[in-house]
């Protein structure tokens, strides 16, 4: 009889991860708890790095129940939903941990949301405070006099606000213009609009601080983190405090040589996304580890971040590791401090691999993960062998096995490709107020269907070969085709359209659409582009655009038969590799 693919309850092998358990305890405490018993354990300790300025984990918990103090003020109590609308920044790390020490729910987003986005997920959570970078302001409260939301309170940060004059005046940032800028904003809302900043909402707080994370359970929701699906309806994935504890618990494992208190990570990957939240932010609580805030990539501010702190762990993505590598600098910064470099959300090509090998002494390896499972499900051990493109093997407490794509309750035989299924202590608690896309996506004994096609070796190891989900992943963001259909569908010179996504060397994918205009119509790139910028962020504006004169190809039913189009371009792109290519297409051509 033929092995199943399946690594459920599998003894793990020693040659690949050696001094991993194959299981690890879980705490039955909140992310409240867990930061707090690092508080106890580190109090003089770093915990965060912004810039230059160093805040200990002491003073760290101070700031926090003076925000938890300052929110329970406002009126936020547990269960309500809060929306936390910043890049990495201390506000960010403040914020997430004084709405969790309350009981209530953090609902991240990304600042690069435009009003249209931002609105979506502001009425499906049902949110009712906001934290938010000036910047954004405008977007929150627009979505908020739309009528649609429940946002009542807002609260309005700047990235000046947690610097020193000098590092503000080294920056050269704007900051009279900014806050001169909020103060007009928030002059100018109607009576029953409240607008509070951040700095005050602190100060009101630290007369009745909130020192203990009381009103939640392991089992609670702590966090919203949207993610969309095939439909191109963004759903709010429920991670509970275990869940999040139990990932960083994971994580932990896999670092066989963890020095608890001394671990410095680079945290540039953005934590309203799940791999930075966890990898840098929760992680770095497991590990009472100092993490370096960097509120964008960029490749200035990460050289001089890892000459200055000497960071041990570095999260991050294909892009990043690239990018860094490309730059002159990488020959005089010394990379050698870093001994944990870990790859996620998009392939990792086997030459940048190799290259970051050669600067660092140490591989990055590749992650796997979704959000619906906090991320990390697999993961290439650090320091030990590597195989180029795989995905590596289950992190401890967790079970994988492949089965046939239409029929999930047959495994395939190992070596052969189906849908990879998941179940582990990290797995979401399913979507919010949304019981059918739950069914959908979580089987009734706890396995998650993650929609993509992977095949595992006698060894374990598992590959990523394909997407059942049509998604595309260009930077380590999510985008999904059918959002943008129906933005470009929008314009009344478009009779059909479709989007998919094409290889990109530096992005891993980019965006490409197919237009067929109306009879008589006319219509440019720019055009098109221009339109996609209203109501998209910029990641997901189409790079690539083809004006087709013939008719989309699809099914019986009428649909666009996206797998036709990536069919075809696969096949264009292999003839220009080997020189047979017979013709020419462009993408800039006026119609």
């Amino acid at each position: 009889m033929t092995e199943a693919a399946t690594y459920a309850g599998r003894p793990w092998h020693s040659s690949y991860v050696e001094g991993v358990p194959s299981e690890v305890e879980i705490p039955d405490i909140t992310l409240g708890q867990l930061f707090e018993n690092v508080v106890a354990r580190f109090p003089t300790s770093p915990a965060i790095s912004f810039f230059g300025t160093t805040t200990t984990y002491s003073v760290l918990d101070e700031q926090v129940g003076a925000f938890a103090g300052g929110l329970a003020k406002l009126g936020v109590r547990a269960g309500d939903r809060v929306g936390l609308i910043l890049p990495n920044c201390p506000q960010h790390v403040i914020a997430f941990q004084a709405v969790v020490r309350l009981g209530a729910i953090v609902a991240e987003a990304n600042p690069l949301y435009t009003e249209a986005e931002l609105t979506h997920q502001l009425v499906d959570c049902g949110a009712e405070y906001v934290i938010c970078l000036d910047r954004t302001y405008a977007a929150v409260e627009a979505a908020r006099r739309s009528g649609r939301t429940r946002v009542r309170e807002v609260i309005s940060t700047s990235i000046p606000d947690f610097l020193p004059k000098k590092d503000q005046l080294l920056l050269r940032l704007p900051i009279a213009k900014a806050r001169r800028k909020r103060a007009e904003i928030v002059t100018d809302l109607p009576a029953d609009a409240r607008a509070h900043a951040f700095l005050d909402v602190l100060r009101t707080g630290r007369a009745e601080p909130v020192s203990t994370s009381v009103q939640a359970a392991a089992s609670d929701v702590a966090v919203l983190l949207y993610t969309t699906g095939t439909t191109g309806v963004a759903k709010g994935a429920m991670l509970t405090h275990r869940n999040l504890v139990a990932n960083g618990e994971q994580g932990r494992a896999w670092i066989v040589d963890a020095r608890l208190g001394h671990e410095v990570i680079i945290a540039v990957l953005p934590m309203f996304h799940a791999y930075g939240m966890t990898l840098c932010m929760i992680q770095g609580m497991v590990l009472g580890a100092h993490v370096v805030l960097l509120p964008k990539f960029d490749v200035t501010m990460v050289f001089d971040a890892i000459a200055r702190h000497r960071p041990t762990l570095f999260p991050g993505v294909p892009p990043i590791y690239q990018a860094l590598l490309d730059n002159p600098r990488a020959r005089s910064v010394d990379l050698t401090s870093l001994r944990g470099c870990l790859s996620g959300a998009m392939k990792l090509p086997a030459d940048l691999q190799r290259r970051w090998e050669a600067a660092t002494g140490m591989p990055v390896v590749e992650g796997y993960g979704m959000t619906e499972t906090s991320p990390l499900t697999h993961a290439g051990p650090l320091g030990g062998v590597t195989r180029p493109g795989w995905i590596g093997l289950p992190v401890p407490s967790t079970e994988a096995k492949i089965v046939d794509r239409d029929d999930h309750t047959r495994e395939v035989p190992v070596g052969e490709p189906g849908e990879l299924l998941v179940r582990g202590p990290q797995v979401f608690a399913g979507y919010w107020e949304n019981p059918e896309a739950t069914k959908g996506t979580l089987t009734e004994d706890g396995w998650i269907l993650t929609g993509d096609i992977a095949r595992m070796d006698a060894e374990g190891w598992f590959e990523i070969v394909d997407r059942k989900k049509e998604i595309i992943i260009a930077g380590g963001f999510n985008i999904y085709p059918t959002e943008i259909e129906e933005v470009l569908s929008a314009i009344p010179e478009v009779a059909e359209v479709a989007v998919i996504g094409v290889p990109d060397a530096y992005r891993g994918e980019t965006v490409k659409a197919f237009l067929v205009l109306r009879s008589g119509a006319s219509l440019t790139v720019d055009e098109v582009r221009a339109h996609a910028a209203e109501q998209l962020s910029a990641y997901k504006v189409p790079k690539i655009i083809e004006f087709r004169t013939e008719p989309l190809p699809k099914i019986g039913i009428g649909k666009v038969l996206r797998r036709a189009l990536r069919d075809a371009e696969k096949a264009d792109a292999e003839k220009t590799d080997t020189g047979t290519a017979d013709t020419e297409k462009t993408d800039t051509a006026d119609h």
